[in-house]
């Protein structure tokens, strides 16, 4: 294993003291946690506070979609770990400013129990808190760690859509009415080369040959669907993008905002060869996503793959909420 760290055990939390050292005027910390929130967010008021969270080698999520027009904190747990509740329940205290605290919850078994907890909490102080669980990956249901489907990249869209609401004003029922109806319109599937590398464990999370893939995998290695011989670019995408059809009846009289994420070790240069042929394929059947982002926005530490995400955009204000100008690393 060679990684740029000192102690693999300590990861995390000179991972969250260089964000917090490096970006300033984004980011503070949260005194005693793991916990990252907005720089300006204890000068607001009258805002419903927008927090997400789960375990670090995802970055940049979360922290990195933290500031003015998304998420108002982030809890980033041990790697591949969940926060533990009383991380999640610092960082709804400190972004409460009196409307309540909106939390958006990546569909894992330790993420799901948390939360409820970290809510559990808050509300015995008088907090109100409402939530929402992402569960965008298409790829299998009933996974590791997940009952049903798991939370990946399409995750960050509810990220920008809640963020750009609570902005505007929109309060903690509106954010939760809006998440609801956002939810169920996000697919995201993913095809790895090569699995990732826990610090703390030292070798990857499965092993793939050399000309082999698997379609369908996780972001913490958790198995896909299928192994086969690695193809080119083009044929991945008719993997992926045949089966996201099956999932929502991809409509050339919709719109669609597309995601293409990096898994951590893919190349730029090769995320953008997949997204040429993402967009070709889209192209042969009459449609033109309205919005287009590609790169690394939800990670799995170095795994090689990509993943892709469309949103069908069934409200045009989502289109608008995914435009707004915001001052984060990552967006």
């Amino acid at each position: 294993m060679k990684k740029i760290i000192n102690d693999p055990s300590n990861v995390v939390p000179e991972m969250v003291s260089g964000l917090v050292r490096s970006y300033p005027k984004i980011l503070k910390r949260i005194p005693g946690t793991e916990a990252v929130v907005r720089a300006d967010e204890l000068s607001m008021t009258g805002k419903v506070g927008v927090i997400s969270g789960g375990g670090s080698g995802h970055e940049p999520t979360h922290a990195g979609f933290v500031g003015k027009g998304m998420l108002s904190a982030a809890i980033c747990g041990q790697v591949f770990t969940s926060p533990t509740p009383d991380q999640i329940y610092e960082a709804i205290k400190t972004v409460d400013q009196g409307k309540g605290v909106f939390m958006v919850v990546k569909n894992y078994s330790g993420d799901v129990m948390n939360f409820d907890m970290a809510k559990d909490l808050a509300e015995m102080d008088g907090i109100k808190v409402k939530s929402i669980v992402v569960d965008d990956d298409i790829a299998v249901e009933n996974s590791l760690y997940t009952q049903g489907k798991r939370g990946v990249a399409g995750t960050i869209f509810m990220h920008k859509i809640l963020g750009a609401a609570a902005q505007e004003g929109a309060s903690l029922d509106e954010l939760d009415e809006l998440a609801k109806k956002v939810l169920p319109h996000i697919n995201t599937i993913a095809v790895a080369l090569s699995a990732a590398t826990v610090p703390e464990v030292g070798k990857p999370g499965f092993n793939l040959p050399e000309d082999e893939i698997e379609f369908g995998v996780g972001i913490h290695s958790e198995p896909g669907y299928r192994r086969e011989k690695i193809k080119p670019s083009r044929e991945l995408c008719e993997e992926l993008l045949s089966k996201i059809d099956e999932s929502m009846q991809l409509d050339s009289e919709k719109k669609y905002a597309l995601l293409i994420n990096g898994m951590g070790a893919t190349p730029l240069m090769e995320q953008y060869v997949f997204s040429n042929d993402v967009l070709d394929w889209l192209e042969k059947k009459n449609i033109t996503p309205s919005f287009i982002k590609v790169g690394n926005y939800m990670t799995s530490i170095d795994m090689a793959g990509i993943s892709v995400t469309l949103l069908e955009l069934a409200d045009e204000k989502w289109l608008d909420y995914l435009n707004k100008p915001v001052e984060t690393i990552a967006w």
